[in-house]
């Protein structure tokens, strides 16, 4: 079944920085596009990517721990995320990123990046890692079984 076209964001929220992720219109590729800092104007940067490249889906990553159950990380998250699908058309999920950081951290460093090298652009890197995980499982088919829609509160009438 081919995929709709369209651009897909991946998104991934810490408490300094959050890293932003696109696809190409097929969503075959992910590449990392920026990193937007932490504060009272993050979600307006977010909206105005998303508006920008005309974005479809965003994928927000939804940070896990080991054990499966949310933390305030994951709340924080889910926060952002609720904000972000308050305010676009974009279909906005939440997808499991539990290793995403460490994943794109230790490419970095095989890559030759020290810690200090890699603090600017970590975050976009692990929002390359949420985008991927999430085009793969959309490619299988499986999107809606490992992804939650963030509704919009206005959406249950």
């Amino acid at each position: 079944m081919p995929r709709e076209r369209g651009v897909r964001l991946g998104v991934d929220v810490g408490k300094v920085r959050i890293g932003i992720a696109a696809s190409d219109p097929e969503g075959r590729l992910a590449f990392p596009v920026t990193t937007v800092k932490r504060g009272p104007r993050s979600v307006e940067e977010i909206l105005d990517i998303i508006s920008e490249r005309e974005a479809r889906q965003v994928f927000v990553g939804l940070p896990r721990k080991l054990s499966g159950e949310l933390g305030p990380s994951a709340e924080d998250a889910m926060d952002i995320g609720q904000q972000i699908a308050e305010r676009t058309d974009a279909v906005v999920r939440l997808v499991d990123e539990r290793f995403s950081t460490a994943s794109a951290s230790a490419s970095m460093r095989q890559a030759g990046r020290n810690a200090k090298q890699q603090r600017e652009v970590i975050d976009q890197a692990a929002a390359v890692v949420i985008l991927e995980t999430a085009l793969e499982t959309e490619q299988r088919g499986n999107l809606g079984k490992v992804s939650q829609v963030m509704a919009r509160k206005g959406d249950n009438d």
